[in-house]
């Protein structure tokens, strides 16, 4: 990046006029980033907001920062793009009461998949012993978070392709990547800022989790933020990056594709490929063991198998890789 380099630090980041990243430490499960999109003042002004929080505390905080530093806040914040369905990015919706929620079409049905309830249920009875490895490992990640108070708030537009937010008379470009990371993927693109905010397209100094595939569309959405007049990038989870960042990631998904490939050509099982696979580079990654994840959703490509992940044993297998290399 040329303009704009701020500190991984947790909270606020101005990034451009009018333009603000929410960072939060360390980029691992859970700890996802936010963006503000203003125009003008509060009271004959415009806002926008990229992505929620986890849980209702951490999204409050958010607002609450946001307003002090801009004097947007809950309140005053039009419109909410949801990158895509994962609560990381979607449970602090119920704040903004006000606020048209725009996701796209996929994100919307993908939503109802995990409720806040769900993942309680989960957290608790992992907590409590239940479930195995998969309950231990589940809530040992998402120990910091409370989805105990969160109140879902659905999308109340959708859309498919692409679209056009109009913030204040500032253009913002929606544009539909997905399916890739999740089913409905979706880039912020503020063309006048030469900003684009990546929703979890891009981990950047951790592993990235490919729940949808195909892997070929993923990379394809890397390529498509390289070829963008951009300076800068805000990631779904860590710090800012530029367009070599962009191409790491786009290198490990072409990595592990070619890897479990090979492995599923010689007959080996998906669970077996993933403990196979030498990391080399990405090993130092956070979140590494999200590699068992990768596997069974490239196997299922492979196989043409359009059978959902089966999260709960995917937690167990990546659960068993974390522990046994710990």
């Amino acid at each position: 990046m040329t303009a704009f380099t701020p500190s991984f630090t947790r909270g606020l980041h101005e990034i451009g006029d009018g333009l603000f990243a929410w960072l939060q430490p360390d980029g691992g499960w859970g700890w996802s980033n936010a963006g503000l999109i203003v125009e003008g003042r509060p009271g004959d002004g415009a806002a926008a907001l990229v992505d929620t929080l986890f849980d209702t505390q951490l999204t409050a905080e958010m607002l609450a920062g946001m307003e002090r530093a801009t004097g947007f806040g809950a309140a005053s914040i039009g419109q909410v793009v949801n990158t895509h369905a994962n609560g990381d990015h979607t449970h602090g919706n119920h704040l903004l009461e006000k606020a048209d929620i725009i996701a796209s079409e996929a994100s919307a049905r993908e939503m109802e998949a995990f409720s806040p309830a769900l993942l309680a249920q989960l957290k608790a009875a992992g907590a409590a012993g239940q479930m195995g490895v998969a309950g231990r490992y589940f809530a040992e990640v998402f120990a910091p978070f409370d989805f105990a108070g969160v109140q879902e708030r659905a999308p109340t537009r959708t859309f498919c392709g692409q679209t056009q937010l109009d913030v204040g008379g500032r253009a913002v470009d929606l544009i539909e990547v997905g399916p890739a990371h999740t089913a409905g993927d979706v880039l912020v693109h503020v063309p006048q800022a030469k900003a684009v905010f990546t929703g979890d397209i891009l981990f950047i100094e951790g592993t990235p989790i490919m729940w949808a595939g195909p892997v070929s569309n993923w990379i394809a959405a890397c390529d498509r933020i390289i070829a963008m007049d951009v300076d800068v990038i805000v990631p779904g989870h860590g710090p800012l990056t530029d367009k070599a960042g962009v191409r790491e990631v786009a290198d490990y998904l072409a990595f592990i594709d070619s890897e479990a490939r090979a492995r599923h050509a010689a007959g080996l099982s998906a669970e077996d490929a993933a403990r196979d696979i030498g990391l080399g580079r990405y090993a130092t990654w956070k979140d590494a063991e999200r590699i068992a994840v990768n596997v069974d959703t490239l196997y299922r490509e492979y196989n043409n198998d359009p059978t959902p992940p089966d999260a709960i044993r995917l937690f167990g297998l990546m659960g068993q890789i974390y522990y046994d290399r710990r």
